[in-house]
């Protein structure tokens, strides 16, 4: 049972909390009954179960705001928003706190230094704490510093710097540059920064290609020459290529004489998944027959212009000789399939954000520079499959139009296989969802080996198939479930099956 006072009741206290003059005897007794602990000079917790550095690491805003009222989360920690690997938080305490000495607990030191306090644009932050602004962040870190060896030094080193700026860059576009160039000016005055702002200010410029500072990181001198890139793009296609790297390369040659059959059944399956539905016998009139269904010229032409892609001898087995062959090809095939849809913008570039879900895509600014990046991994794949996936990948994931960029995915993946005379792959109905969850695994967790394994099946399935005659080719996908549609394949729990009934 607790041991209350006039002004104290253990079970009361959150978690952490400091004894006062009128609460230190109760809060002795807790201690000596083992109910509560010391972790500091009065600061106690109520959690006897777990290690103190856990509790303490919990708990680092709380203690923050206990120790130093007021104060603001600045420096390295405004960026980090935590505690350094080695338990560091950098504080500006305000005037009062000048000449305070780091509090050293378990897993936590608290580092305050003499500054202005709050100023107009930092942000509260529980019960009297507060997180540098967005300007004020970046002119803090301005400011040089050095750390003993084995410790964190307190701002961020020059090329931390760029990384910050061409991270945000990546977000919200070039713009957004000038938005924390704006703020810092705002703030810089009453933080007595105005050397740091102009570093900052020559900084940013350099990044944006307006003045002729040095930059250190290559991400940031990409930027600077117009080809800045995602970064955490980057590190998927790295995560992709050593998968396919390091799985067996499927041998399956392309079928003699399977056009057009297979070139209808691709441009077919690769529209309805996108949302462009036919009926067959519907897409069959359209593609042989030029007989447009009424009210649905556009997307009938989306049809035909994926057929063509994927068809005519001149086109079907363009595959990219470097990255500005590549940016070409994209915009020349877009063109191509989307010629009837002028506010998708055929063969340009998205000018706009654009995201599925809760994928947010490639930042327009980005999308030449990272489509070039991504190059550089393709082309150390060996052709053939693996280039072919990664194609499809890297297309995908920059979404680099405003629309149809699954279709021309696909597109340029089947070039690929093509321009080697490998098996095309199609995604049939009932295997939309398996597809789609393998994409989301790469693009969401970093996780290739759902899309790899799901791509190879694909071809698998597709090099099954006899693709010399269209009604033989359609009563062979009908057989395996092909034509089943996502969401019925889930109600029935139908799955695409290879022709000896084997599933995925």
């Amino acid at each position: 049972m607790a041991t209350p006072t006039r002004t104290f009741l253990l079970e009361d206290q959150r978690e952490v909390f400091l004894s006062t003059a009128d609460t230190s005897r109760a809060v002795g007794r807790a201690v000596k009954a083992g109910r509560a602990r010391k972790i500091g000079n009065r600061l106690y917790t109520r959690n006897t179960a777990e290690p103190l550095e856990a509790v303490v690491r919990r708990n680092w805003q709380r203690i923050a705001a206990l120790y130093f009222p007021n104060a603001v989360v600045v420096d390295r920690s405004a960026f980090e928003a935590m505690p350094s690997d080695d338990g560091s938080l950098f504080l500006d305490g305000g005037p009062r706190y000048a000449g305070r000495r780091p509090v050293r607990l378990p897993g936590l030191t608290l580092r305050p230094r003499r500054g202005a306090g709050p100023v107009g644009g930092d942000m509260p932050f529980m019960e009297n704490l507060h997180f540098a602004g967005p300007g004020r962040k970046f002119l803090d870190n301005m400011r040089p510093s050095r750390a003993p060896a084995g410790s964190t030094a307190r701002t961020l080193s020059r090329a931390e710097l760029e990384n910050e700026l061409t991270s945000i860059a990546a977000l919200r576009g070039s713009e957004a540059l000038n938005e924390v160039r704006d703020r810092a000016r705002e703030v810089a005055g009453a933080l007595g920064a105005e050397r740091e702002m102009a570093a900052l200010d020559a900084l940013i410029g350099a990044v944006l290609g307006t003045t002729d500072a040095v930059l250190s990181t290559a991400a940031a001198r990409a930027h600077r020459q117009g080809l800045g890139f995602d970064p955490r793009r980057l590190r998927l296609f790295e995560a992709l290529q050593s998968r396919l790297l390091q799985s067996p390369q499927p041998n399956r040659p392309a079928q003699p004489n399977s056009l057009p059959a297979l070139s209808f059944i691709e441009a077919y399956f690769s529209n309805w998944i996108e949302g462009t539905e036919f009926r067959l016998d519907e897409a069959e009139e359209i593609v042989f027959d030029g007989a447009v269904p009424e009210g649905r010229t556009e997307d009938a032409h989306d049809v035909l212009g994926t057929f063509e892609l994927v068809n005519e001898p001149g086109r079907r087995g363009q595959a990219p000789a470097d990255a500005e062959d590549l940016l070409d090809l994209l915009r020349a095939n877009h063109g191509i399939m989307l010629a009837r849809r002028p506010a998708a913008r055929p063969g340009s570039f998205k000018a706009k954000p654009n995201q599925a879900g809760g994928t947010v895509f490639v930042h327009p600014d980005l999308v030449s520079g990272t489509l070039t990046e991504g190059f550089r991994y393709y082309e150390a794949l060996p052709e053939g499959f693996a280039r072919a996936v990664f194609m499809m990948f890297l297309v995908s994931e920059v979404h680099p139009f405003s629309d149809g960029n699954g279709r021309l995915a696909r597109v340029m993946m089947n070039a690929d296989l093509t321009s080697v005379d490998l098996q095309r792959i199609v995604v049939p109905l009932s295997f939309r969802d398996d597809y789609m969850q393998s994409l989301r695994a790469l693009s969401r967790s970093a996780d290739p080996r759902p899309f790899v394994r799901v791509m190879d099946y694909l071809q698998q399935y597709a090099a099954t198939i006899d693709w010399s005659d269209l009604k033989r080719s359609q009563q062979a996908l009908s057989a395996t479930n092909a034509f089943v549609t996502p969401d019925l394949a889930e109600e029935s729990g139908v799955r695409l099956l290879l022709p000896d009934g084997a599933g995925p």
